[in-house]
């Protein structure tokens, strides 16, 4: 079990290396080579030296890019994250590292961040790492914002996302009101944050109409238009049918209009379908689907405001942020048959 606390000089003495120079790692100044950095961070997470508080005035700012993780395609979702990310830096004069694509999502790259050279830190899209991978990497002092996180994260991990608790209850109500109480759900993976809180915006939503959560009407699957098409055509083979369904995201409820389609069903006269994030796509279905539209670009600008605070060194107050979604109603939905 490492120590809690070590010394310079027994960091020094474990990697072969001055004193000199892991204080300069230590306070992320230049003119040490990436290996050497490498070494030196990894002895100081092994034993546990805690890094120097700075002294005598106010330091400097963080000169170097900002790696962009975002391991998917970048479609319309992803795409005006990242796109917001890299206008607000460059206004900002930083560089930005890409790192995109689904075969991005297996490379593992984490560990190397702290000791590349030229990064000043890094906006971490949805990764797919688990929340350990990034604890690691935040206690080797690597200054990181994370957008969308995928699992429930330590306080001291900043992150931005949408409201989806508060944007799924809108979206439930918004049925209710409308006469729905058997309302069919494709949630995402059951170990996603975002499927969970939806979900319970979902249930508290049901509570308030006095309507009882039923556990048959939920399938949790990838947020696609195949899976989509698949959960929704065995949630329609339930009897009694549901009169509505929402879908994890815009795509999964394409595939929902798809299988309505494919049963002969009138979308909103026989079936309600909502989906959520008002992507362009939810204004090209027929009918145009009723959705829950996420602040993407905003988010991304508010993951640059973080981190570049965490690059002044100043400390933030407000580390986990949720930006506010708003329920855009259209004419895929309409009063329970």
């Amino acid at each position: 079990m490492p120590r809690q606390r070590a010394t310079v000089r027994e960091v020094a003495a474990a990697t072969g290396v001055s004193t000199a120079t892991v204080s300069r790692v230590l306070n992320q100044q230049g003119s040490v080579a990436p290996e050497t950095r490498l070494l030196v961070e990894r002895a100081v997470e092994e034993l546990g030296l805690r890094a120097p508080t700075p002294r005598g005035g106010t330091p400097k700012p963080v000169a170097g890019a900002v790696y962009v993780r975002c391991p998917y395609v970048l479609t319309d979702y992803f795409g005006l994250i990242v796109s917001s990310i890299a206008e607000t830096l460059d206004r900002h004069g930083r560089q930005v590292v890409l790192n995109a694509g689904e075969a991005a999502a297996h490379e593992p790259v984490l560990s190397r961040l702290p000791s590349q050279s030229g990064l000043a830190g890094a906006i971490l899209i949805l990764p797919p790492e688990s929340s350990d991978d990034l604890v690691r990497l935040g206690s080797r002092r690597f200054p990181f914002v994370v957008v969308d996180p995928r699992t429930s994260l330590p306080r001291d991990i900043p992150s931005v996302s949408a409201a989806h608790h508060s944007g799924a209850r809108q979206l439930t109500a918004h049925l209710t009101a409308l006469g729905h109480t058997r309302i069919g759900v494709i949630a995402g993976p059951r170990e996603w944050l975002a499927a969970d809180a939806r979900l319970s915006g979902h249930h508290a939503a049901l509570a308030d109409a006095g309507i009882l959560p039923n556990p048959e009407l939920v399938r949790h699957d990838h947020p696609t238009t195949p899976d989509g098409y698949r959960a929704a055509q065995d949630l329609l083979a339930l009897t009694p049918r549901p009169t509505a369904l929402i879908a994890f995201n815009d795509k999964a409820a394409v595939g929902a209009l798809q299988a309505a389609t494919a049963q002969g069903l009138s979308v909103p006269h026989d079936l309600s379908i909502a989906g959520f994030d008002d992507l362009d796509l939810s204004r090209a279905t027929t009918p145009p689907l009723t959705t829950v539209r996420q602040p993407l670009a905003e988010m991304g600008r508010m993951a640059v405001s973080l981190l570049t605070r965490l690059l002044d060194r100043h400390t933030l107050e407000a580390l986990h942020v949720e930006l506010a979604t708003e329920l855009v109603v259209r004419t895929s939905t309409a009063g329970a048959p």
